[in-house]
């Protein structure tokens, strides 16, 4: 992935982050928010879908995008912000799921399935960092649903959408970003990795 591209993606992430906080604060009860929120999401999981051939998750999207035209037809709901909190709680709670269950006994923990695809040697030190990060990435997810519903239930609307759509894409960014020169300062010696082929290794890992 080239850096200009990488750009670009970044900045379509962070006007997507602004205008989803202004539509939150300023229109959030409209349905055509909901959709303009839900919509870009529901396409990334589609395209997910498509792109890994999981029928079920297709299957997924197409019950909630009809969901969403139901939503939008008889002009959205009457607790909307509840709905966004749900939303941002379940996105959470499914990546730490899919993190999660593979810690179960007998399975491979994602980051293993990931490293042992990108790696030419994949050394035992190395299996149990990548071990401790999966499940390290499940707490910070966890983190996040508890953060929110905390922000959600004592500060202001105004607070929670910032916090929703500007602060945890930047958490999100800063906590790899974090562990990428944690892992180059305490262990030197572990062979690098693109961000393009980490992405690649989590695309096809088993589903």
């Amino acid at each position: 992935m080239s850096s200009l591209r990488v750009a670009a993606v970044l900045g379509l992430v962070a006007a997507y982050a602004v205008a989803s906080h202004l539509l939150m604060t300023h229109a959030s009860t409209h349905p055509w928010t909901v959709a303009a929120l839900f919509g870009p999401l529901l396409a990334a999981a589609a395209w997910s879908g498509w792109h890994t051939r999981q029928p079920r998750l297709l299957l997924g999207c197409a019950v909630a995008l009809l969901v969403l035209v139901g939503v939008v037809a008889r002009g959205g709901v009457e607790d909307v912000n509840r709905l966004y909190v749900l939303q941002h709680g379940g996105i959470h709670l499914a990546l730490a799921f899919t993190f999660g269950i593979t810690l179960r006994a007998g399975a491979v923990p994602l980051i293993v399935a990931m490293g042992e695809r990108v790696h030419r040697v994949f050394t035992a030190e190395m299996r149990a960092y990548a071990r401790r990060l999966t499940a390290v990435w499940v707490v910070y997810f966890i983190a996040m649903v508890v953060v929110s519903l905390i922000v959600y239930a004592l500060a202001p609307w105004s607070w929670w959408s910032f916090f929703c759509n500007l602060i945890t894409p930047v958490a999100a960014v800063a906590f790899f970003a974090g562990e990428h020169v944690w892992r180059h300062w305490r262990h030197p010696h572990f062979e690098p990795v693109s961000l393009r082929a980490a992405w690649d290794a989590y695309q096809k890992r088993p589903t």
